[in-house]
């Protein structure tokens, strides 16, 4: 089977069904990506605070593609398996003064560039005080182009994805997106070394015994090389919004995820719950009742994504283990993938 790359210079600042796409594969082939950080290529190891305060917002959030995935047409799902995340050995993190929750407490601009140890996949915030990150990369940008005409800014999240900025998305998970246009045009960036959940909130907690950090700033952004495996499916008409599955949120647990992507919280949340239950009575074969009490009792809601406006991602998290028998996976030709 094929294996293709895409440089770092094939990069594009906009979901936008009219760009040409830099490669064609056929699905089930695996494409390894060579991305820039978010900053694309603004902050370098050796920057100081003064990179943040001369930003040029314009070129931010680059992603690379579009890939053009044959057999794919509107109505489908493209099915994303991350199969490898590799951070660079250092990235950053910043207060960009008018970005995050708290923008109005922190108004002047911060920068921390961070060493990352990918051999052992840590980082350290303070290592006297033993504050010690776990590294979990992933890549923050993942979508698939909309139907609409026009260019749309690639900061905030869609229903075909985009910056998702989900944490869960690392190596071994599979993400799945509504296909509008022909061949899906699939566009991956933004790589993050590790990231509290709701996105880039300016924060994330992290616990070492004894201590515990608030941490401003974004994720850890770092350049990244990802290989994924693009699968077109012919038979999840309920993939409305992204949905995934992703192993480790607890050692010996995998989940499933459906979510909602809406600029109101509340609406945000009623999807991510209608679409589990659209999951639950398509691929187990509850009925509506049934499966919304089975959401009351064992699954989780989280907030992926709360700070790039104007759109919210929420998810909706089901063990896998209760759920017996595994979905089948059948691709556009077929064949069948990991998860079977």
């Amino acid at each position: 089977m094929s294996i293709h790359a895409v440089k770092r210079s094939q990069c594009h600042l906009a979901w936008d069904n009219s760009i040409a796409p830099v490669l064609r594969i056929q699905s089930g082939e695996t494409v390894t990506f060579d991305c820039l950080d978010a900053s694309n290529g603004q902050i370098t190891p050796d920057s100081t605070v003064d990179a943040i305060k001369s930003l040029v917002f314009s070129q931010l959030d680059q992603v690379n593609g579009p890939v053009f995935v044959e057999g794919a047409a509107a109505g489908d799902t493209l099915q994303i398996d991350v199969l490898r995340v590799a951070p660079a050995p250092w990235g950053w993190t910043a207060c960009i003064p008018g970005f995050g929750l708290l923008t109005d407490e922190f108004p002047e601009p911060a920068l921390m560039i961070w060493e990352l140890d990918t051999e052992n996949g840590v980082t350290y915030f303070d290592a006297e005080k033993k504050i010690k990150i776990p590294l979990r990369p992933f890549a923050g940008e993942m979508g698939v182009a909309p139907g609409k005409k026009g260019a749309f800014s690639t900061i905030p999240p869609y229903a075909t994805g985009g910056n998702i900025d989900t944490k869960h998305l690392s190596a071994g998970a599979t993400l799945y997106l509504p296909v509008e246009v022909e061949g899906a045009l699939f566009s991956i960036g933004d790589g993050h070394a590790v990231q509290g959940d709701g996105g880039d909130l300016r924060y994330g907690v992290y616990f070492t015994p004894g201590y515990n950090c608030i941490f401003p700033g974004t994720a850890i952004e770092t350049p990244m090389t990802v290989s994924v495996r693009l699968t077109v499916r012919k038979d999840r008409p309920y993939t409305t919004t992204p949905h995934f599955s992703t192993p480790r949120l607890s050692e010996n647990e995998e989940y499933y995820c459906t979510t909602g992507v809406d600029a109101d919280m509340r609406t945000a949340t009623r999807a991510a719950v209608r679409n589990m239950i659209a999951f639950l009575c398509a691929e187990h074969g509850l009925d509506r009742a049934a499966a919304y009490m089975l959401c009351s009792v064992a699954a989780d809601l989280r907030l992926h994504e709360v700070v790039d406006m104007p759109n919210y991602v929420v998810g909706m998290m089901i063990p896998r283990s209760i759920l017996g028998a595994e979905e089948k996976v059948r691709s556009v030709t077929g064949g069948c993938c990991t998860s079977c």
